[in-house]
């Protein structure tokens, strides 16, 4: 709705999975920066109210506006920066720079778009957020060994007037570079002005020999090893 009666709107080309009223069961939300489609009040409100007791993981450089755009608490969320971790819930929290574009940081030097890698058990996840590949990326994300990478494929288009991101071929390396086990596409088949079919990531993950699971939305996918 914010963007209907502009010169971008956001045409939606699937429905919303579930009503987020219905998610009572949520221990951790994160965000990894302040676009609409990465922090959207009309699906966190009411997953808060419903998941009271939730930990709401962000950029800390983000604090205010989140706390704005979500009527919460400024003290509420969960703030991270580059190299912090958080316990919640279980959930070990690790901030890792994400570069929409490139690397943004506030007037204290704190970044303003994070990826977040997440142990939990016997379990390591990469969620990258909005990001490119950036000097260093790759070598920073294999302290870690990663079971599942989720990682962004729209790629770069002037046209769009929005920051770009990997593309389905160098989500495909990156993924390779850092010894994921698994790798999950996101960021396409959500609107029409910013998409990107996942076919090339399929197919560029299948020259490396990379592990994928391409998921349809509202789909599941269970990994028993």
């Amino acid at each position: 709705m914010k963007y209907a009666d502009t010169d971008k709107p956001h045409v939606r080309m699937t429905e919303r999975v579930i009503e987020p009223e219905r998610l009572d069961f949520i221990d951790v939300v994160t965000s990894t920066h302040n676009h609409s489609d990465h922090l959207d009040a009309e699906t966190l409100i009411p997953l808060l109210r419903s998941s009271p007791d939730v930990a709401l993981v962000i950029p800390e450089a983000n604090r205010e506006f989140v706390a704005a755009r979500l009527k919460v608490d400024s003290s509420l969320p969960v703030g991270l920066d580059d190299g912090g971790s958080v316990e919640v819930h279980d959930f070990i929290v690790h901030g890792v720079p994400a570069a929409h574009e490139e690397l943004e940081r506030d007037d204290e030097g704190r970044l303003t778009h994070l990826g977040y890698v997440v142990e939990f058990g016997a379990w390591t996840v990469y969620h990258a957020g909005d990001t490119i590949r950036y000097q260093g990326m790759a070598e920073r994300l294999r302290a870690w060994t990663m079971d599942v990478a989720i990682l962004p494929i729209n790629g770069r288009a002037p046209e769009r007037r929005v920051a770009g991101n990997l593309s389905g071929e160098e989500a495909a390396q990156l993924a390779h570079d850092i010894d994921a086990r698994v790798v999950i596409p996101c960021h396409y088949d959500m609107f029409e002005f910013n998409t990107a079919s996942p076919e090339p990531f399929r197919a560029a993950a299948q020259l490396l020999g990379q592990r994928t699971a391409i998921l349809e939305n509202g789909g599941r996918w269970s990994w028993n090893v």
